[in-house]
């Protein structure tokens, strides 16, 4: 079955970093676009980072550009999300989605990933 685990959620403090790992398994996923989503609580959900299943191109939200660098090891079947300089407002939970069908380059677009994990949550306190 495939499954894709969040791990490394927690509390920081306001200028703090936190690196959140999403660990799957059931397929190879070398050749497929992988992103990040988070949802702040009663809010919507929305795009922070994707990236190219070769590494040679990221995206990034505005509101995290700068801060947040994400990353995948293929080897390990596994993409990151190094956060600095958290703010309050990262405060989320946080989702790692994957292009199932590998039919896309990546991107910000949400309809481009069909598999996602249960999230993580980080919080931020100021």
């Amino acid at each position: 079955q495939v499954q894709l685990v969040e791990s490394g959620g927690r509390l920081v403090q306001a200028g703090g970093s936190l690196s959140i790992t999403c660990a799957a398994s059931g397929r190879d996923f070398t050749h497929h676009a992988k992103a990040w989503f988070r949802q702040p609580p009663g809010k919507e959900r929305e795009f922070v980072a994707s990236i190219t299943w070769s590494s040679n191109n990221r995206w990034y939200a505005d509101s995290v550009k700068g801060r947040f660098t994400i990353s995948r090891d293929n080897a390990k079947n596994t993409m990151y999300l190094q956060m600095n300089d958290l703010k309050p407002e990262d405060t989320a939970v946080y989702y790692c989605a994957v292009d199932g069908s590998g039919s896309y380059y990546g991107g910000p677009q949400e309809n481009i990933y069909d598999l996602w994990g249960q999230g993580t949550q980080v919080t931020v306190s100021s």
